[in-house]
């Protein structure tokens, strides 16, 4: 989880790095872009921010809920299961090391934020502060939103920040994944002086971290075992846990309730994708338009929706959809939005590491071929826009990248002449050349990949 970074951590907050940073900014402040200098870790963060704010001075968080909602959403979500382990390993040692220790969700706004009690009045200032938006599209450049973005560690210091506000500020960021499938549930960050980016600091919050993801996985397990609805725990298994729909990838679909998993048939999960992406609830006549190709009647989607909630009621999880209209009564997280949402905050890397294929592949449900669709070309476009080929690559050992000719192009074009990797795409480049040449035309010539 090592960050990426082109020098020694130890210089991280060195007045020759913090000048570079300084003159970079005065430069995009004249119009001149991002300077190169920058650390490329840093350098690619900004050009990711100017997409959301074209203006670093005007690059600042932003409440996301009130205080009433935003203990309400703490509560619920699978994070508050390890901020016993946080505590004990960061909260409680930073109140003497003059750290503030900050816990966000996985779209960067902070849940918690704790430690030095003079450091926490000063950066409330620039609302580094429970309830705020961190993420890279609210502020641009900082350790939890850039962490976010790369699903990686990352230290930021000084002036690398792309806000001024956080300029007074370094800190050190390193994503937690959810211990069962690997998504990211959120972000552990410490941010203080130049302490913040010491190669300890980012030994200890990646140590922390790991402690948390193996506390989280043992209180699950516990949640499973006969008996544990009865004993009495501050961590219910509701509270450990998303409930989620997957339909990414997979024709039945699969969601997860109460710690655990069902698959759907194909019409359920088309029935239950439309009503998650619809909270306010749909009605049948609009069911039936949405989720049949041909005409359905009311009655068919009636009977249908009835089937659906049986098996989800001998389910449990609370997800049974409710009628008049139909909905379902608590939040469900979908694979296919979080892509979407990952995406349109820029954050493309994290949007290819979950996903998993087209959505519902052999749905012909009008709304869900328009899903399936929306999805699969931003991520391609976002993948082959920026270029980088360790990214392309990841994309093209999809399934649906295999007669993707202008993709496998890209990676031509982008890796290195003497790249190990090399050799693989050029194969594949041949045999798809081949395989285009030899498939019925019109009379036109095959495409050239050279």
């Amino acid at each position: 989880m090592s960050p990426s970074r082109s020098i020694p951590v130890a210089e991280l907050s060195s007045d020759v790095l913090q000048r570079k940073a300084l003159a970079a900014h005065e430069a995009l402040g004249q119009g001149e872009g991002v300077d190169g200098s920058l650390r490329g870790i840093v350098h690619d963060s900004w050009l990711r921010s100017l997409a959301f704010l074209p203006n670093p001075g005007t690059a600042r968080a932003r409440m996301f809920c009130s205080e009433e909602d935003l203990e309400a959403y703490r509560q619920g979500h699978p994070l508050a299961a390890i901020m016993p382990v946080i505590d004990r390993l960061l909260v409680q040692p930073s109140l003497e090391s003059g750290m503030l220790v900050a816990v966000g969700d996985e779209n960067g706004r902070l849940l918690w934020v704790d430690g030095d009690r003079d450091l926490r009045r000063r950066a409330e200032g620039m609302l580094f502060m429970a309830g705020t938006d961190w993420s890279e599209a609210s502020v641009g450049t900082s350790a939890p939103g850039t962490a976010l973005a790369l699903q990686r560690s990352v230290q930021i210091a000084g002036a690398e920040h792309f806000s001024p506000l956080a300029h007074p500020w370094s800190c050190t960021a390193v994503p937690l994944h959810d211990p069962d499938s690997g998504t990211v549930l959120g972000v552990i960050d410490i941010t203080g002086t130049a302490d913040a980016v010491a190669t300890s600091t980012l030994s200890l919050v990646e140590a922390a971290v790991a402690a948390a993801e193996a506390h989280l996985s043992i209180h699950r397990l516990r949640s499973r075992l006969p008996g544990a609805k009865r004993r009495r725990s501050a961590c219910t298994p509701a509270a450990l846990y998303r409930n989620s729909l997957q339909i990414l990838g997979t024709d039945h679909g699969v969601v997860h309730a109460g710690g655990a998993a069902l698959e759907l048939s194909p019409r359920h999960a088309e029935l239950l994708t439309l009503l998650a992406l619809h909270p306010e609830g749909l009605t049948a006549d609009q069911l039936a338009i949405m989720a049949y190709p041909e005409d359905a009647s009311v009655t068919t989607v009636r009977a249908e929706m009835l089937r659906l909630r049986k098996v989800l009621a001998g389910h449990g999880g609370g997800i049974v959809p409710q009628s008049r209209p139909y909905r379902v009564p608590t939040e469900l997280v979908v694979d296919a939005v979080q892509v979407l949402n990952y995406l349109h905050r820029g954050a493309h890397r994290m949007a290819l590491e979950i996903y998993r294929g087209p959505v519902l592949p052999r749905s012909q449900a009008p709304s869900i071929v328009r899903l399936r669709g929306e999805v699969s070309a931003l991520l391609r476009d976002a993948v082959l826009n920026d270029g980088a080929p360790d990214t392309v690559l990841q994309y093209l050992a999809l399934a649906e990248a295999e007669y993707d000719a202008e993709a496998w192009q890209v990676a031509l074009r982008v890796l290195p002449g003497r790249s190990p990797k090399r050799a693989a795409v050029v194969a594949h480049v041949e045999w798809l050349e081949a395989e285009l040449s030899a498939a019925p035309s019109s009379g036109s010539s095959s495409p050239k990949f050279w």
